[in-house]
């Protein structure tokens, strides 16, 4: 009867002692996650303050959108060639060639984009916005609205209505994650 009783002792200690190590695993994997996101704001965020008096992007849309576009910056686009905004360009000498999704006639496929390269992500942080201000070589209006915003919201929505991004959800995501992790703090006395 001790015996029975110790091996179900020694058996719930295992048990619960497995459970306990894989939610300090999982612990530890999500505060590493956080860190990482707070390193990569912290990161670009001056430099996103910097241009928002430069050129009147808000703050908070240029760090919303080098989140979700470079994947925190982890994106084979923005790790490997500096581009944090999925900016694309047609010039071979400062382009790669990579596979991308965009929303098409209501689905999703793969397509093949060439994408500008950068030395640096300051330099892709600058090269967005002045699209931004200066527009395509199609329309040089095609994004005032988004310049004029006077609120992150306004912005996230005319970057949609304006042709930033083919994802109907696109601005659900980029207000999300902008209040997710409060980046309108960085929006103060630019507009």
């Amino acid at each position: 009867m001790y015996i029975i009783i110790g091996v179900v002792a020694i058996l719930l200690i295992g048990f619960f002692g497995v459970q306990r190590y894989r939610q300090n695993q999982q612990t530890d994997a999500t505060d590493l996650v956080a860190k990482e996101h707070n390193a990569f704001i912290k990161k670009i965020a001056p430099e996103a303050i910097d241009l928002g008096h430069q050129y009147g992007v808000l703050p908070s849309i240029t760090i919303g959108q080098a989140i979700l576009e470079s994947d925190w910056g982890n994106s084979t686009l923005a790790s490997k060639y500096n581009n944090y905004f999925g900016v694309k360009g047609t010039d071979p000498n400062n382009t790669v060639v990579l596979q991308t999704k965009e929303y098409t006639d209501g689905q999703w496929v793969t397509i093949n984009g060439r994408f500008r390269s950068y030395s640096d992500f300051r330099e892709s942080m600058k090269d967005h916005a002045l699209l931004l201000v200066n527009g395509t070589t199609w329309n040089s209006a095609q994004y005032q609205q988004v310049i004029s915003s006077k609120d992150y919201i306004e912005a996230a929505v005319s970057l949609q209505t304006d042709g930033y991004a083919t994802d109907p959800g696109y601005t659900t995501k980029i207000i999300h994650v902008i209040q997710k992790y409060n980046l309108m703090k960085y929006d103060r006395g630019i507009k």
